[in-house]
């Protein structure tokens, strides 16, 4: 299946998400993670649409396609093509969103967040107090 870049930014605006986990430090009931912040790139579709899936993780050359079971009433089984790694979140999949912009404004603000969120990250921002704060608050502007 070939996917072209104007595919790719269509399948986004609908179904994709730029989302990250920051640890809010106020919160002595949260989960406990092994990492403070935790960027993620992805998109998700039901079953039968996983081939899709598999194109884009052999179009950006990273990423994972992942199972994930729905219970819910009236929604059926999913795949997830996900991207973590913050060297590709950083390498490929932000500056292909850069170079072909997302046409939903809040994708776009979304993007341009989760843009800030690893240039701080980048920038060891998340190591310390102040700066994992600064990261939290900002990721608080996401959808």
């Amino acid at each position: 299946m070939h996917l072209t870049e104007e595919y790719i930014i269509g399948l986004t605006d609908g179904e994709g998400s730029f989302t990250a986990f920051v640890r809010n430090l106020d919160e002595s009931n949260e989960r406990i993670r092994r990492t403070r912040i935790e960027p993620r790139f992805y998109i998700k579709l039901v079953e039968e649409d996983k081939q899709v899936l598999d194109a884009l993780k052999e179009f950006f050359g990273c990423g994972n396609v992942y199972f994930q079971r729905d219970r819910r009433k009236n929604h059926r089984d999913c795949y997830r093509f996900e991207v973590a790694g913050r060297k590709d979140l950083i390498e490929k999949i932000i500056p292909f969103f850069k170079k072909h912009p997302l046409q939903f404004p809040s994708k776009r603000r979304d993007f341009r967040i989760f843009c800030e969120l690893l240039k701080g990250i980048s920038e060891g921002k998340h190591l310390q107090e102040k700066g994992l704060r600064e990261l939290y608050k900002l990721k608080q502007g996401m959808h």
